[in-house]
C-alpha cells in the first residue's frame, strides 16, 4: 500500500481515477504503476463536456513517465468511451496525458526542456532513453500546440530576413518580432510572395499596426512591403548594417585595386592589411590603430575610401530624418567628386534608397534581432547536420526561435 499511496501523490491522481498496483521489474529496470476509475461514475464528452455514463473501455494502454531513479517507469490504463447523442462514441480525456499521446504530461514537459538546452535531437533522445522519432515527435507536437495557442496580436516593428535552407540558393524567409526577439514567420523562397504570405495572413488591424519592418535592400521584399502595407513607404527601413556592409566592400576593393598597383612598383605598404580596413575604428587593436596611422598619412586611395566609410556611420547618430539628409548630401557631394569609383557606386546606391535609409532616424530600428536569430537558426541546423525537409526545418525555428508556449496542460 505505501508504493500506491506514493505514486498516487507523485502523478497527482485523483478521484474517480486511483493507482491500482505498482510492479517493480528488476530485470528490466522497469516500474509499471497501474491504473483503475470507479464504479457508476458519470464521464464528460470530450467534446460538449455532457455527463455520460460509460460506452465501453480501449484496450489497455500505456505512457511512458518520468523516472523512477534509474527505472523507466510506466503507466498503465484502460481508458473508459462515452456515447454522446450529438458527437458519438468518443473516448474520454486523462489527466495524465494528451490525447493521442504515448507519454505523460510531466515526461513530455521534461522532454521539452531537455530537447531546448540540447539543441540536438539526438542527444536529448539519449538523455531521455526514448528513439529519435519519439523525440521528434515530442518536438512536433509542442510546436503545434504553441502555435494553436498563440493569440493574434499587433506586432509594431518587424524585421524580415533570408535563411539558407541548403546549398543550391534554397531559401526561406524568417519573419520576428524585434521587440519580443521571436520567429513570428517562416515562408518558402525568398520572393516577393514569400514576404507577402505574412501580411496577408494578418487582420487589416494588424496590417495597419506595423510601424515599421527593417529589411535589407532585397528588392522583392520592398514590393511586397509597398504593396501589403498601408503607407509603406514611410515603414521601410533598410538595415544600417547591410548599407555598411557595401561601404566596407567598397573599402576592400579599392585596396586590392590599389594593392595591386603598389605591388606592381615594388610597394607593399598595403600588405596584410585587409582586416584593418575592415575593422570600425573603435575596434581596432593597439598594433592595428598604429599600422592604420603609418598607412593612413601616405594618402592612399584606400585611406581616404575607409574614412568615407567612417563618416557613412555617423549618418545613424541624427535623431531626425532632416538632420540625417543633411549630412547624406554632404558626404555624398565629398564622395561623388572622389576618384574612389567603388565608394562612388555605394553612394549612388544609397541615394536611390535613401528615405528607406535614414528612416532610422524615425523609427530607430535594426534588423540586428533577425541576424541574431539567424546566427542561432545557423546554429541549430549545424549541430543537428541538416534537417530531412523544409517542413521539419520550420517547425525546429519554431520550437527553439518561436517563444511559444510549448509545454503541455492538464484537462
Amino acid at each position: 500500500m505505501q508504493d500506491v499511496d506514493l505514486y498516487r501523490a507523485i502523478l497527482g491522481i485523483a478521484a474517480p481515477w486511483r493507482v491500482e498496483e505498482v510492479r517493480l521489474d528488476t530485470e528490466t529496470s522497469e516500474v509499471h504503476v497501474e491504473l483503475a476509475q470507479a464504479e457508476g461514475v458519470a464521464w464528460k464528452c470530450p467534446c460538449c463536456e455532457r455527463q455520460l455514463s460509460i460506452h465501453d473501455h480501449v484496450p489497455e494502454r500505456q505512457w511512458r513517465h518520468l523516472d523512477t531513479c534509474q527505472y523507466r517507469t510506466w503507466l498503465h490504463a484502460r481508458i473508459p468511451r462515452v456515447k454522446c447523442p450529438e458527437h458519438g462514441v468518443k473516448q474520454v480525456h486523462v489527466p495524465w496525458a494528451e490525447p493521442g499521446g504515448r507519454f505523460s504530461l510531466l515526461f513530455e514537459g521534461h522532454a521539452i526542456e531537455v530537447l531546448q538546452a540540447c539543441e540536438v535531437i539526438s542527444a536529448a533522445s539519449d538523455i531521455l532513453r526514448i528513439s529519435w522519432d519519439q523525440a521528434w515527435n515530442i518536438l512536433e507536437r509542442a510546436v503545434s500546440r504553441g502555435r494553436a495557442r498563440k493569440q493574434p496580436r499587433i506586432i509594431r516593428h518587424v524585421g524580415a530576413d533570408e535563411k539558407a535552407f541548403r546549398k543550391g540558393h534554397n531559401y526561406v524567409t524568417v519573419v520576428c518580432n524585434i521587440e519580443a526577439g521571436t520567429v513570428e514567420y517562416v515562408g518558402d523562397d525568398r520572393k516577393k510572395e514569400s514576404l507577402a504570405a505574412y501580411f496577408q495572413g494578418l487582420s487589416s488591424e494588424q496590417r495597419a499596426g506595423i510601424e515599421a519592418v527593417a529589411i535589407d535592400m532585397h528588392e522583392p521584399y520592398v514590393q511586397a512591403i509597398r504593396e501589403e502595407l498601408p503607407l509603406s513607404d514611410d515603414k521601410i527601413v533598410h538595415d544600417r548594417c547591410h548599407v555598411m556592409q557595401h561601404a566596407t566592400k567598397a573599402v576592400d576593393k579599392t585596396r586590392r585595386q590599389e594593392h595591386r598597383e603598389l605591388a606592381s612598383q615594388g610597394d607593399h605598404s598595403l600588405a596584410k592589411t585587409k582586416y584593418i580596413w575592415l575593422t570600425s575604428q573603435e575596434n581596432l587593436t593597439e598594433k592595428q590603430g598604429q599600422k592604420l596611422e603609418e598607412v593612413f598619412h601616405v594618402h592612399l586611395r584606400t585611406g581616404k575610401a575607409w574614412a568615407y566609410k567612417e563618416m557613412l556611420r555617423d549618418l545613424w547618430h541624427h535623431n531626425n530624418v532632416p538632420d540625417a539628409r543633411t549630412y547624406f548630401q554632404d558626404w555624398y557631394q565629398r564622395v561623388i567628386h572622389s576618384r574612389l569609383e567603388p565608394m562612388k557606386q555605394v553612394a549612388r546606391m544609397i541615394k536611390e534608397r535613401l528615405a528607406n535609409v535614414i528612416s532610422y532616424c524615425r523609427h530607430f530600428i535594426t534588423n540586428a534581432v533577425a541576424e541574431g536569430l539567424n546566427s542561432k537558426i545557423m546554429s541549430i541546423k549545424r549541430r543537428a547536420r541538416g534537417f530531412r525537409n523544409k517542413t521539419n526545418f520550420k517547425t525546429a525555428i519554431f520550437f527553439y526561435c518561436g517563444g511559444l508556449d510549448l509545454q503541455p496542460h492538464p484537462h
